[in-house]
């Protein structure tokens, strides 16, 4: 790592010309001039979005950041394998159009997919949610819901045979994403030894294997702006693979705060009258997929602790790059996702 490498801060840019060059008549009538636009507040952590416009016609075109983490991430390919084959299921998704893999192209693969009308929760809720508890409390069963469509999608029949390594999946966790850390780690973590010993050794028998999206919270939806509460689709799958579902509901629920909570997360997720429990989540999800969630805890730390370690590589770089951690959003954030891993494993936080 070199104080050269690109920061956090620069964000992609787009060649539309060259876009619309190699589009040809792949997506409207070419003769209609291409316009661009970037979408939402990225910064360079994930992946860049844009609008593309071409008469009438609205898509989105999504590539990876300037810097990965891990040559593993932000896999456009996989994205557009797992929409695809999510196409006439009930999980909502956008529907994916195009796949480039060719990096030479923009300067990194991408793909293009229907724009969705909808918002993204993140930190607060629009009306007719803001003032209608009754309206967040079905939204947040919209959450589990989707994951409980997505448990239960048939993905051997949808030729997703091959997108992960199912066996043997919890097993590999642990290592996997210490070696991630191995990579690029600056500095201890407070409890990452007892959160990774307490998963090693509470390791559960695996739920059975199913479509997993990797990185599942009110972030990575987009809700439909009208009544009555629903998700207008699930998105960012790039993480995705064929795993333990269970990690999904964790994820949701470890990132849940109830009203007198400390949060963990800066989430939108609880807090607010209206919301349901994280108890009342799990029962939801329990009872529509008949999953065992007897060992939540689990899948809740391990769910903090892979967070923790990607995380702490935009950390890293920013450290490497001398900024001071009074100006690293990830010099505190880190730390309290170790913390609240082992506050779930220790059944401080249930």
């Amino acid at each position: 790592m070199t104080v050269n490498e690109p920061l956090e801060l620069e964000r992609p840019t787009l060649d539309v010309p060259v876009l619309a060059e190699w589009l040809g008549d792949r997506l409207g009538d070419p003769a209609v001039p291409l316009a661009a636009a970037p979408l939402g507040t990225d910064l360079g952590m994930g992946n860049a979005l844009f609008e593309l416009r071409r008469g009438d016609q609205v898509w989105v075109l999504r590539r990876p950041p300037a810097v990965l983490n891990d040559k593993s991430a932000s896999n456009m390919s996989r994205e557009f394998r797992i929409l695809t084959a999510l196409d006439g299921s009930p999980v909502p998704h956008p529907t994916a159009r195009i796949l480039c893999e060719d990096a030479d192209v923009i300067g990194a693969p991408f793909l293009i997919m229907d724009k969705v009308v909808g918002f993204t929760p993140g930190f607060v809720l629009p009306e007719p949610f803001a003032s209608n508890p009754e309206h967040r409390r079905g939204l947040a069963y919209a959450y589990v819901d989707a994951l409980v469509a997505l448990a239960a999608v048939d993905w051997r029949a949808r030729g997703l045979e091959d997108l992960g390594r199912p066996d043997g999946f919890l097993e590999r966790q642990v290592a996997r994403w210490l070696a991630q850390l191995d990579r690029y780690r600056v500095r201890e973590l407070p409890e990452l030894e007892f959160v990774t010993g307490w998963l090693e050794t509470n390791r559960p028998a695996m739920s059975p294997a199913a479509i997993l999206h990797g990185d599942y919270s009110p972030f990575n939806v987009m809700v439909a702006p009208d009544l009555p509460p629903r998700l207008a689709a699930v998105i960012d799958w790039d993480t995705g693979t064929i795993g333990d579902p269970l990690l999904d509901i964790g994820h949701l629920l470890a990132r849940w705060t109830e009203p007198g909570e400390e949060p963990i997360l800066q989430d939108q997720a609880g807090g607010p009258a209206g919301y349901p429990t994280r108890a009342e989540l799990a029962a939801r999800y329990a009872e529509g997929t008949g999953r065992d969630l007897s060992a939540l805890p689990y899948y809740q730390c391990l769910a903090l602790f892979k967070l923790a370690v990607i995380l702490e590589g935009s950390y890293a770089r920013k450290h490497a790059a001398g900024v001071p951690d009074a100006a690293n959003a990830m010099a505190e954030l880190v730390p309290r996702l170790t913390r609240g891993a082992a506050a779930f494993a220790r059944g401080e936080r249930a």
